[in-house]
């Protein structure tokens, strides 16, 4: 199963600004017309906090 099965789909990514990502990925991202937010420069805790939301999110029951 997938977003779109859902009748959901992506509009942002947030992703690090490590080299691992070049260019293209951001560019195959616009193209699917999702948005691409990079994270602030040397926050080594935000990893942490962006996991706790997410566990967060998926425990939540749906509305």
């Amino acid at each position: 199963m997938d977003l779109e099965d859902l009748g959901c789909r992506a509009r942002f990514m947030i992703r690090d600004r490590d080299g691992k990502f070049p260019a293209l990925v951001d560019a195959v991202l616009k193209d699917a017309g999702i948005e691409v937010v990079l994270s602030s420069i040397q926050t080594p805790r935000m990893n942490s906090i962006t996991e706790r939301w997410i566990q967060t999110c998926r425990r939540e029951p749906p509305r």
